[in-house]
Parts: C-alpha cells; structure tokens; sequence
C-alpha cells in the first residue's frame, strides 16, 4: 500500500461555500476510485499548510490510474486556481524499518 499527501494552503478571499461544494464532489469522487482503501482529511493547527488530505491506495498503480483521470485533472485544475496554493503532492511507501504500524 502507498499513502499519497496532498497539502496545500487557501488563497485569500476564496468564497468557502464554493470550496465546500467543490470538496464534497472531490471526495465522493476519490471515495468512489478503484484501488481506494482509506481517505482522511487534517487542518494543520499551528498553520500552514492549511489542509492535508491522505488517501491510502492498494497500490503505486491504482493511484496513478486515479491521478490520470479526467475527473481528477479536472478537480486538480479548479482546486489550483480557484481555492488554493503552494500544492504539495508527497507519495509515501512503507518503511523497511518500521513497515507495520507499532502500538503500545
């Protein structure tokens, strides 16, 4: 499984309500992706970045099949000029040290 980090922070001025409208189309479209396994969502509580989302995918592949897809271009594109800047993408694989989640 991978885990893929999309961080970004608000451009001033966006009108929430039109953002709120494009988050939930954006969800329900990721939610809806093959290969999907978990979606979660974080506000950074000391600042920027304002807002990270974490989807974990089955694999390299899925994600890369959902990242090429005319849905997403699309949802790319209006989060970019119309929500948000300073966009970060981060692809993350397991840890060969630590490659299953530890608890106490």
């Amino acid at each position: 499984m991978i885990e893929v980090d999309l961080m970004y922070d608000f451009k001033s001025g966006i009108d929430m309500n039109a953002y709120l409208e494009w988050a939930k189309k954006t969800i329900d479209t990721v939610l809806h992706s093959p290969g999907l396994v978990e979606f979660r969502a974080s506000r950074n509580v000391l600042g920027n970045p304002h807002i990270r989302t974490t989807t974990v995918w089955k694999s390299l592949a899925d994600w890369g099949n959902f990242f090429e897809s005319e849905g997403w271009k699309k949802m790319e594109e209006e989060l970019r000029t119309k929500f948000a800047h300073n966009v970060q993408v981060g692809i993350w694989g397991p840890s060969p040290v630590v490659p299953e989640p530890l608890k106490p």
